[in-house]
């Protein structure tokens, strides 16, 4: 699994011109890409850093609090996460100029982890999470907030 954490200031996720998701405050927006070898054990792992990563300032103005540490700072009634799929994270781009997406895992594996990690970040920092629909086409709107984005891989954990 690879996922793109953007620390927000409000954001939102639009499908059909319908407000699927949004907060308002501080939160994360993910962006989740399934790989055909990835599992429970990821998802787990994966959950684990999000919830205690640590990128929110404290009152010395230090990235010192995690998402847990800001429960209760939002405002919306999918908490301060929003989770969307993103299965472009691995495109393969070295052959011509048309990215491939053969690392990408099909929808019978996809889904389930998807709506897995969905359901274990929601129950491990006690609120809903809000998302996107697997598959559609969406709009993503958010203010990055420091700018903040980071990169994490199960499959790197070193």
């Amino acid at each position: 699994m690879r996922i793109v954490i953007q620390r927000a200031n409000g954001a939102k996720v639009t499908i059909d011109g319908r407000v699927n998701a949004e907060f308002e405050g501080l939160g994360y927006v993910i962006l989740l890409g399934i790989e055909s070898t990835d599992t429970q054990e990821d998802v787990d792992w994966l959950v684990r850093k999000v919830a205690a990563l640590r990128v929110f300032d404290d009152e010395n103005g230090v990235m010192n609090r995690s998402i847990l540490d800001i429960a209760g700072e939002h405002n919306g009634t999918d908490g301060n996460i929003i989770v969307v799929s993103q299965f472009t994270l691995f495109a393969s781009y070295k052959k011509g100029n048309r990215p491939s997406w053969l690392r990408a895992a099909s929808h019978e594996i996809s889904v389930p982890l998807y709506e897995a990690f969905i359901q274990k970040l929601s129950e491990t920092i006690s609120r809903p999470v809000g998302h996107g629909e697997f598959g559609a086409e969406m709009k993503v709107s958010l203010c990055n907030d420091g700018p903040v984005t980071i990169i994490m891989d199960t499959h790197n954990k070193e």
